[in-house]
């Protein structure tokens, strides 16, 4: 009996093992698919289909792929699907047209590839190797080691990204930038000086270029919404003022606390028509005009960097983006600048220009509309981006206040490329709808490449105050939103 046991059990374990041997052979290829890139930095673009060159890229071998037609996968539930047995079985996704179809063939050539699951009306590679179902996909064996990091952004084509997430880690950025979002920098900021980090797409730049921003994002600190862009990746909502000044704007309406509160409510309101992330923002009057003379005849008043350090700490700590506004009457805005360097110098911290509070020496507020030639603008924003790239900091707001057409002068000298400034025009223009749009129309024509457009509501002079739906409802609409 004892004996019999025995032999039965034996029996069972043979069969167990001869099962799950078969099931085995069933599941995953012999072969070892996946390719391991070189450590180090690189863009896959070029010539040919981006798919065919992240698969080049990550695979060495693969029995089976997925051949998608154009369209194929614009059902977003047909696309989860495919995504997810990509993902886990661990074979490319192609997608083959006229144009592709060769470029594909070879890529199937290079990899061994016997079996295919064909979605939809795949024309140009008919008969040359079996079609199978979805769901009889064999597969490749996981990955062992260390995962290459792959960038891509919405712009990517699905097959590509499809591809990518079944041979390494993605990480998407909502564009092409690594310093994008915080997933971008985690991931880059987590990886080792052996792994393999590739984009996808010549939206990222050449090699040199992502190499450059790989660098930045691993060193760089964050903004307020993270990432180390301003934009796109976010839009700003703020409120306008200086503190304990009621007068000026809504920010001085109220202490810290509650002013960080209070514009936390107000993005929560824009979020909800916004499709990009809205960032609670803070922006300071830090240099105030005035109706007299005052120190030097220069008919401003500078406050004290002290009285403002703790707004601006305090918004820091709550995420909130400050940006310090500019009224220098007959001085001039570089020498008011470089009084707040230290605030400056803060990562979460922009500058704003109020033109129409720069006077030349024979006039005086509320008498004249004052300006600023874009020579003084330009001096600016050349020592203010010095300054982010001697202390390793993010990307800064830089905005110019705008709503007669003679504020800013010779507006299309204006340098708006500088890369770590994002350059806001924003449109000041108050009182009924068809004013205010008729200043923003005015406000568009010949803009400077490069530039960003921001808009101002207000509370009282407007009649009525637009609402974040009618103010998102603008075209373009406004990426930095300001209340006074």
């Amino acid at each position: 009996m004892t004996i019999r046991l025995i032999g039965a059990t034996i029996v069972c374990v043979m069969l167990g093992l001869f099962i799950s041997a078969s099931a085995g052979q069933a599941g995953t290829n012999d072969v070892v698919a996946f390719a391991d890139p070189q450590p180090g930095v690189a863009v896959l673009s070029g010539a040919e289909p981006e798919a065919v060159l992240v698969s080049r890229e990550l695979y060495s071998r693969s029995a089976e792929a997925i051949l998608l037609a154009p369209g194929a996968l614009d059902d977003l539930e047909t696309r989860n699907r495919v995504g997810e047995i990509a993902g886990v079985k661990h074979v490319p996704v192609l997608t083959v047209t006229p144009q592709t179809a060769d470029s594909v063939d070879d890529e199937l050539g290079r990899l061994g590839v016997q079996r295919v699951v064909r979605l939809g009306e795949v024309e140009g590679l008919e008969g040359r190797r079996p079609a199978i179902d979805l769901g009889d996909l064999r597969g490749n064996r996981p990955r062992d080691g260390d995962e290459p990091i792959v960038l891509v952004s919405r712009d990517t084509p699905i097959d590509a990204t499809l591809t990518a997430r079944s041979a390494a880690r993605v990480v998407e950025v909502p564009f092409p930038d690594p310093r994008a979002n915080t997933r971008a920098v985690a991931a880059l900021t987590g990886a080792s000086s052996q792994t393999a980090i590739r984009a996808v797409g010549a939206g990222f730049g050449d090699d040199d270029d992502f190499a450059a921003r790989v660098d930045q994002a691993r060193r760089t600190p964050e903004l307020p919404g993270g990432g180390q862009v301003v934009f796109p990746g976010r839009r700003m909502v703020a409120l306008y003022g200086s503190p304990d000044a009621p007068a000026l704007g809504p920010l001085g309406r109220q202490g810290i606390e509650a002013s960080i509160e209070r514009v936390r409510r107000l993005a929560a309101d824009y979020q909800r028509v916004s499709a990009e992330p809205v960032v609670p923002a803070f922006e300071i009057i830090a240099t105030v005009a005035s109706s007299e003379p005052g120190e030097g005849s220069n008919y401003t008043s500078m406050i004290d960097p002290a009285t403002l350090r703790p707004w601006v700490e305090a918004a820091g700590r709550a995420g909130v983006y400050v940006t310090l506004d500019l009224q220098p009457g007959r001085m001039d805005f570089l020498t008011q600048a470089q009084k707040y360097a230290e605030l400056l110098a803060l990562p979460h911290v922009g500058l704003a220009l109020d033109p129409e509070w720069r006077l030349k020496p024979d006039q005086v507020h509320l008498t004249q509309i004052g300006s600023v030639e874009a020579a003084e603008v330009n001096r600016i924003s050349a020592w203010l981006a010095g300054m982010v790239r001697e202390r390793g900091l993010p990307q800064k707001l830089f905005v110019l206040h705008q709503f007669d057409a003679g504020m800013l002068g010779q507006r299309k000298n204006i340098v708006a490329d500088r890369p770590e400034l994002q350059v806001v025009l924003h449109a000041d223009g108050h009182g009924t709808p068809p004013v205010k749009m008729e200043t923003w129309r005015r406000l568009l024509g010949d803009l400077p490449a490069g530039v960003w457009m921001g808009w101002k509501n207000f509370y009282t002079e407007d009649k009525p105050t637009f609402s974040p739906a009618t103010t998102m409802a603008v075209a373009p609409t406004p990426w930095f939103v300001s209340y006074q």
